[in-house]
């Protein structure tokens, strides 16, 4: 079959499967999806002890604090471990595009290393004891860099974690593992503090010779915060930001290997049990929650809106643990690749032989979508392709231009859903709060319109509206005069999906521009901004063990 009669043949199939995809990608659908997304995160608030998990932090940053700590940042991925020096309010410091002025915070001896497959699967102690090594690897980097005479951190360094699991806590510098997910092996009711001081103690034993004079006794560690990723981003960007009078920092965001939300609520809208895991519940009205809202019970809005694909099924069918996480599948970095790979074996498979090594689950990486697919040319793409997945009739090729063009369709269409529903999610979330509201008149759709998004609907992807609108430049000048006297409510953002893949930050953006303004009027005075908690992870384990006292 040659590329043309291809193109010609594959365009009513095609078309379903990206309409399968992006149907719903429209205000009416989306908006519809955000007010179901908030009736549900209400209703596990209060009903649920495995979501909106309480966690220590009753207060926010001052943006005051000061110290030196060390941090370590251990996600789905990577591992991060450096020094952080927080200088507190300094007069004359202003921050440009959120980001904290370099006199206000300071990194020092930060390295980073991949958390290998096989790091994943092993033993609880083999995995800590590496994060011990890697720890000790930057204590001794900094001890070398001092000058001989001097001993910068005396007998006891204060530590901050963030891990980018879920995990219980009643006190900031404690917490039990829970189940991890993401590839991990390791299963839940570990003491975290424990484990990591064990896996660091053996360096406590056997000096370090550092500046080539006697040997050095590695400091110890003490444990002073324990915090996840979203509640790590939420509070660098707090303490980093010297907001606005009509701004502040209203809920984090980690769209990465995994996703996951942080937003403060009033304790009368939890579960009651969820006092329990505070030291003093009676003097705290708000703490900040760990949403978890990729965990099973959060994605009863898709699937009574039919918005789960054969292919989404199916990789939750086949994932490390299917049911658990089913958001995080269809919007996470560790999963899109896998999204692409299923559908587009699906297409190609009916024309013929498909290359062996696409047939092997997670063939396809997330990384490897939005740095090539995405970005490189046709030229570059066919030949990193075919030198990846050879073609497997050596008489012809496989990565025709038809082909190649459909890769890049599946995978825009991936993208372009990631965004669509994480954006529904947070204002559904910034709803179920009371940040914005969503009027119920606005979200009464017909019912019938609503439910038919499948393959065999016969729509094409021409019939959906999948870019947010718009404004053209006179209406977006007529907006930016008004934004100053507007409620900013701000989200913190990290993670390598929504700050890597092409467009995946704007088209969100838009959507959730597009989303607050269609939900009611009373929104007409709020802009919700996402904006970069760079290195929100490791700064922001730094923060929360400057906020000891505050938090205590």
């Amino acid at each position: 079959m040659d590329s043309k009669e291809i193109a010609e043949g594959r365009n009513t199939h095609v078309e379903d499967a990206l309409a399968s995809l992006t149907g719903f990608i429209n205000e009416d659908d989306l908006l519809e999806l955000a007010s179901r997304f908030s009736e549900t995160y209400r209703d596990l608030a209060k009903s649920s002890t495995e979501h909106f998990l309480v966690t220590p932090v009753t207060a926010l940053p001052t943006g005051k604090e000061k110290g030196r700590f060390l941090s370590i940042d251990v996600g789905g991925t990577n591992l991060r471990v450096g020094f952080i020096e927080l200088l507190g309010e300094l007069l004359g410091t202003g921050t440009q595009n959120g980001e904290a002025p370099a006199s206000k915070i300071r990194k020092s001896h930060d390295k980073s290393w991949p958390i290998e497959e096989h790091m994943k699967m092993d033993q609880a102690e083999d995995l800590f004891a590496w994060i011990g090594d890697c720890i000790a690897e930057v204590i001794t980097d900094a001890l070398n860099a001092s000058p001989a005479s001097e001993s910068p951190f005396g007998d006891e360094l204060l530590l901050g974690i963030t891990f980018s699991f879920p995990m219980a806590q009643t006190r900031l510098s404690e917490a039990t593992l829970l189940p991890m997910g993401k590839g991990f092996a390791i299963t839940s009711n570990l003491n975290l503090g424990k484990m990591l001081l064990a896996g660091y103690s053996r360096h406590l034993s056997n000096p370090t010779i550092t500046n080539g004079h006697s040997p050095t006794q590695l400091p110890r560690l003490r444990i002073a915060a324990i915090t996840n990723d979203t509640v790590a981003t939420f509070a660098s960007l707090a303490y980093a930001v010297k907001a606005a009078p009509n701004s502040r920092v209203a809920m984090g965001l980690i769209v990465g290997t995994g996703t996951n939300a942080t937003v403060p609520m009033p304790l009368a809208a939890l579960h009651p049990a969820k006092r329990s895991s505070l030291a003093n519940p009676d003097a705290v009205d708000t703490v900040v929650i760990n949403t978890e809202w990729t965990i099973r019970g959060t994605d009863k809005p898709l699937n009574d809106m039919a918005l789960k694909t054969k292919w989404d099924l199916e990789l939750d069918g086949n994932s490390e643990a299917p049911g658990f996480q089913p958001f995080e599948y269809m919007t996470a970095g560790r999963y899109l690749g896998e999204i692409v790979r299923l559908v587009f074996v699906h297409l190609v498979s009916s024309e013929g032989q498909v290359p062996a090594s696409l047939k092997t689950r997670n063939a396809i990486a997330t990384r490897f979508l939005s740095e090539v697919v995405a970005r490189a040319d046709d030229t570059s793409l066919t030949a990193e392709l075919e030198n990846m997945y050879p073609s497997p009739n050596r008489t012809s090729t496989f990565w025709i231009p038809a082909r190649v063009q459909l890769l890049r369709d599946i995978a825009q269409a991936v993208q372009q859903r990631s965004s669509a529903l994480i954006a529904a999610a947070c204002v559904g979330l910034l709803a179920c709060v009371n940040d914005i509201h969503i009027d119920n008149n606005q979200t009464q759709l017909n019912g019938e319109q609503t439910h038919k998004r499948s393959a065999n609907s016969g729509t094409t992807t021409s019939d959906f509206q999948t870019d947010a609108p718009k404004p053209d430049h006179e209406d977006q000048a007529a907006q930016d005069e008004s934004d100053s006297d507007r409620e900013e409510l701000v989200i913190a953002y990290a993670g390598g999906t929504i700050s890597h893949y092409p467009d995946w930050l704007s088209t969100c953006q838009r959507w959730i521009d597009a989303l607050v303004t269609r939900a009611s009027p009373q929104n007409q005075g709020k802009k919700v901004v996402l904006r970069e908690a760079l290195d929100g992870g490791i700064i922001g384990a730094g923060v929360l063990a400057g906020m000891t006292d505050e938090i205590a």
